[in-house]
């Protein structure tokens, strides 16, 4: 099935293989947007779940951040669900293909805190813990990292390498990264250069993650533009993303990144997870579909029945 991504139904993304859906998102543009959120706190509307509001938006596909493979959990879901059916359950209340986070941290830069973020086993970029998802029902796996977990590039090229041995071509994987991450050497214009979307693209990577313009210190259009153009030498697609808590800004920043960001060559686009703590501003979702791909397709994609 040869069908772009603006124009597909629930139904269509059920029976997508990897080949189709990484052929759906080239062939939408640069008009495809995925929406991030935190699976582990209280949703913004109490009893529905952040990536269900994400999707009512216009987002998509879904990215779960903090869902623990050992431990899944789903804030907002309804009760019941059994743990291992939670993400096809959540496929099918949005209609949406469904990805997850995992963290490829360096023994040599992990960190201990107190926050959020601190890590536990089942979120490690592990063979183990991407199988896991697989046999869940998820459809991509983005191999990123945290705040403050010491996440490096070195090592997420480690881990992208194992981990395509081990699933094959049963999942997307995006690789790369949207802040330090706990590496204050692997920040602002130092975040991610030639050489590691080189290395990404070589250890299997399908899809780049890079930080939108604007989003990063030294990270301008032409910086990004320049990322983007080494991905696509290399065979991959490019994603621009919003790491930063500006998925919280006011919705002329938000749409002048969005410009920016296709400007610059994105094949898809990713707003983040903190507007508010657990998701961006949902008019921010909305505003960043518009930028992009304008009313038509953002209504289609908010208006599309699940049962379609």
């Amino acid at each position: 099935m040869s069908k772009r991504l603006l124009d597909c139904n629930a139904s269509d993304f059920a029976s997508m293989d990897k080949a189709a859906l990484l052929y759906a998102i080239r062939a939408s543009e640069g008009r495809v947007l995925l929406s991030e959120s935190i699976v582990a706190v209280p949703p913004l509307l109490g009893t529905i779940s952040n990536a269900e509001l994400s999707a009512a938006n216009g987002a998509d596909l879904l990215l779960l951040n903090l869902f623990d493979t050992l431990q899944p959990a789903i804030q907002g879901l309804p009760p019941g669900i059994a743990p291992e059916n939670m993400l096809r359950e959540l496929q099918r209340l949005t209609g949406r293909p469904v990805g997850v986070n995992l963290e490829a941290v360096d023994p040599e830069h992990a960190q201990q805190h107190d926050e959020i973020w601190q890590m536990t086993a089942g979120r490690a970029a592990t063979p183990k813990n991407a199988l896991r998802l697989a046999d869940m029902g998820a459809r991509f796996i983005v191999l990123t990292g945290n705040p403050n977990n010491g996440v490096s590039n070195r090592a997420i090229a480690g881990a992208l390498q194992a981990i395509r041995a081990a699933v094959g071509e049963r999942l997307i994987l995006i690789t790369g990264k949207m802040h330090g991450a706990g590496m204050v050497r692997e920040s602002g214009g130092q975040l991610i250069g030639p050489d590691d979307v080189r290395l990404f693209a070589e250890q299997g990577a399908d899809i780049i993650l890079l930080p939108a313009p604007g989003t990063i210190p030294g990270m301008s259009q032409d910086v990004v533009s320049q990322l983007i153009a080494c991905a696509h030498q290399h065979g991959t697609l490019a994603m621009t993303a919003i790491g930063t808590s500006q998925e919280g800004a006011d919705t002329a920043t938000i749409r002048q990144i969005a410009l920016m960001s296709k400007m610059a060559g994105a094949d898809l686009h990713h707003i983040g997870d903190t507007g508010y703590l657990g998701m961006a501003l949902p008019e921010n979702i909305m505003a960043y579909s518009i930028a992009i791909r304008g009313v038509r397709h953002t209504y289609a994609r908010m208006a599309r029945s699940v049962n379609r």
